[in-house]
């Protein structure tokens, strides 16, 4: 993509104000696109998230630099210190572990004792050492006495006698970086001055001959200075020069690594997530929101064919999902976070992004809508692997034309195997488009109930406009609406009647899949409890077991003792010990169930249920709409679980002694959410409206386990990463 073109993307995918955000995170200005292998800049950044790093120091572009010094020129000691802040930089990276790839990238960058030595002759500020040179330190010294006494001038003057009656103020005043006293008319009487500008109120700003000569004297000790710096300057240089491929090198590694830091930071700063594309042309997107919208409703959806045709309800989201499907993949491919469930999530690779969003018709370029369009179709031809959005195809002429035209001309691109995504208010080109196995349909659905869209889309069918209930809903008169219906024609509205019963009825059933689903998932949990007790007493079973066979095998070697003894009295002695292991046998038993009968409430470990039915030797029960069959032996009898009375009143503790915060390093995941969901309970309680969370870095685990939970409590109206000096990343301020 070129510049333009790609600028001209970004505009019309709405992406602007996230990537100005994003781009005020670089230490300089560079493309927000990385070079080279993506799946490596991916393992890095990745790496970079684990670990706190320095702030990256603002830089000026040094580009003309490099080339001055390829000439053998000599820089300016402000240029140097730009080289320096990247040397110092990359000392203080080296010295911090980060990951596999991150370390044997900062390894190759090595930086030489020279090159450090260099660095030493700056201040923090980019001033030059004085300790350098002793001329430096006289002259600093030199020039310190100078304004001390160009300050003891001015007091002088402002407290002098014949001066006072043509003082207005008696403050020193900095004109053109001179400073200088402002009087009144007829000063020449007091004083010998130079005048060097007038003030609006008609006075005069002077300059005593003595401070001027003083400033002279100043200015021929800064020149002084401005000579040594030269000479630095001139030796730096020539040093530079010698190693400047290491220098571009270094630049290099420079931006690459600000690339990495803005993207962490940016991720970090919005709770955004990462994702690398893969070779295939999927978009899968799950919890996906455009980075532009507030408080946005995530989508969730599969575009796994070649085209994507999105119809349905006006004003539904149509428009927002065709630039929410371009902006995930272009930032995919930028390797720019966003806000998605990274690890539910495929995006393919695409060379090429093109939207044909905006109306291309205006007064300068003289083209009509249509005719801009077909223009801008004509170009696409020759693309290969381009990621096409298309909003309002039928825009600018009839549209039944219009479907016959474009049909065509989709059913080319698709051969040429382009990826293309169509919003579309007409249901004839998606008619005609549908039985190509390459093209997929999704609406855009209504709330029938409190007529207005959902912003939600339902996958495999055509979607209905609903314009006559929209016009309805914006006031427009019902009587000039039937009359709309009567002129579109009995058997489109039967139409779209019945399009609108098809989305109902899908809608149905995806509901009616939902409760399958929810059941299917309680059975295995009741069949996974029923294999745990299983193993429980099976484990029981035989270690009971081994007891028994313990005592018994004594109790047997005890008795043959008797055999080998002569002595009556031993014999008896061993047969009695034999006899008491004996009673130490004890066999299990069954215990008798108390009586059983249908209409019972019983209850079998965890699970609580109704006896319907009773064979020989089972029960069948009935647990929250799962019918059990169980064996009556393992049953008792419960209660039911009483109902809840309306006027039951419930009296809470409000929390006493509560912390604003709270700590969960070192926990496990599950426990420290559990802590977590106490104490925002305990918060609200006490009236705490907002509180801090300490979860550290680490592996990343606890963290996202914690961003996870916040992001679903009803009660937390948001959060983000805590200052540093609370905790940085490793903590979180959460509002209730």
């Amino acid at each position: 993509m070129m510049n333009e073109s790609k600028e001209e993307l970004i505009s019309k995918l709405d992406l602007n104000g996230y990537l100005e955000e994003f781009k005020a995170l670089f230490a300089r200005d560079k493309d927000i696109f990385l070079q080279g292998d993506s799946s490596l800049h991916f393992k890095r950044i990745n790496e970079l998230c684990e670990v706190e790093f320095p702030a990256m120091p603002e830089l000026s572009n040094l580009d003309k630099a490099l080339v001055h010094l390829s000439k053998q020129g000599i820089l300016h000691l402000d240029e140097i210190f730009e080289f320096v802040k990247i040397f110092r930089y990359f000392e203080k990276l080296k010295k911090l572990k980060f990951g596999t790839n991150l370390d044997s990238w900062l390894q190759k960058i090595q930086l030489r004792s020279e090159v450090l030595e260099l660095c030493l002759n700056f201040d923090e500020k980019g001033e030059l050492k004085e300790s350098l040179d002793e001329r430096l330190i006289n002259l600093n010294t030199a020039l310190r006495m100078k304004n001390e006494s160009i300050m003891a001038e001015f007091k002088k003057f402002c407290y002098a006698k014949a001066l006072m009656p043509y003082l207005i103020d008696t403050q020193v005043h900095l004109i053109s970086n001179t400073q200088a006293l402002l009087v009144r008319g007829g000063f020449n009487h007091a004083i010998k001055a130079k005048i060097i500008g007038r003030s609006s109120g008609g006075g005069f700003y002077i300059v005593p001959l003595s401070i001027e000569n003083l400033q002279n004297d100043i200015e021929k000790i800064k020149n002084q200075k401005e000579e040594i710096y030269y000479e630095y300057a001139k030796n730096f240089s020539a040093f530079l020069a010698k190693n400047l491929p290491f220098l571009k090198f270094i630049n290099q590694a420079f931006d690459l690594f600000d690339s990495y830091a803005a993207r962490v930071m940016l991720a970090k700063k919005r709770d955004l997530e990462f994702i690398l594309c893969d070779n295939s042309s999927d978009l899968v997107l799950k919890n996906f929101a455009h980075p532009a919208l507030k408080n946005p409703k995530s989508v969730s959806l599969e575009f796994k064919k070649q085209v994507l045709i999105i119809t349905g309800v006006n004003a539904g989201g149509k428009s927002m999902l065709l630039k929410s499907l371009l902006s995930a993949a272009f930032l995919a491919k930028a390797l720019l976070p966003m806000p998605i469930k990274a690890s539910e999530s495929k995006i393919g690779t695409f060379k090429e992004f093109d939207a044909i969003i905006e109306d291309p018709q205006n007064v300068k370029n003289d083209i009509s809508t249509f005719a801009g369009r077909m223009l801008h179709f004509s170009r696409l031809f020759s693309k290969k692997n381009l990621l096409l959005g298309i909003d309002e195809i039928e825009l600018g002429t009839d549209f039944e034309e219009a479907a016959c035209l474009y049909s065509v001309l989709i059913l080319k691109l698709i051969a040429n195997n382009l990826k293309i995504i169509i919003t579309t208010h007409h249901k004839r080109l998606a008619m005609l488009l549908a039985k190509n196995e390459q093209v997929e349909l999704i609406a855009a659905l209504y709330d029938e109930e409190f007529s207005r869209p959902k912003y939600e889309f339902l996958k495999g069918i055509l979607g209905k406009s609903y314009a006559f209930e929209t016009a309805l809903r914006y006031q427009i008169p019902s009587h000039l609406v039937s009359e709309a219906k009567k002129l579109y024609g009995e058997d489109k509205e039967n139409l779209e009647e019945l399009v609108g019963k098809n989305i109902n009825l899908e809608l149905e059933l995806k509901a009616k899949l939902q409760d399958v689903h929810k059941k299917e998932q309680k059975v295995d949990e009741i069949l996974f409890s029923l294999k745990e007790q299983k193993e429980k007493n099976e484990q029981e079973f035989r270690t009971s077991l081994r007891k028994l066979e313990f005592s018994f095998h004594k109790a047997i070697e005890e008795a043959k003792k008797t055999i080998q003894l002569k002595d009556t009295k031993d014999k008896q002695r061993s047969l009695n010990k034999a006899n008491e292991l004996r009673k130490e046998i004890i066999l299990p038993s069954r215990e008798q169930n108390e009586e059983l009968c249908v209409g019972d409430f019983v209850k079998y470990e965890k699970i609580k249920g109704k006896i319907i039915s009773i064979s020989k030797n089972d029960a069948r029960i009935q647990s929250n709409g799962i019918e059990l069959r169980v064996p009556l032996k393992l049953l008792k009898k419960s209660t039911p679980t009483p109902k809840i009375s309306p006027r039951t009143s419930i009296n809470i503790t409000k929390p006493t002694q509560l912390s604003l915060s709270l700590d969960l390093h070192g926990l496990r995941s599950d426990e420290a959410i559990s802590r977590l969901d106490k104490f925002i309970s305990d918060a609200l309680l006490a009236g705490f409206d907002e509180i801090l969370i300490y979860h550290g870095i680490g592996t990343g685990k606890l963290a996202f386990a914690v961003r996870e939970f916040l992001k679903t409590h009803k009660s937390v109206k948001g959060f983000n990463d805590a200052p540093m000096n609370q905790g940085g990343f490793g903590a979180k301020i959460v509002r209730l």
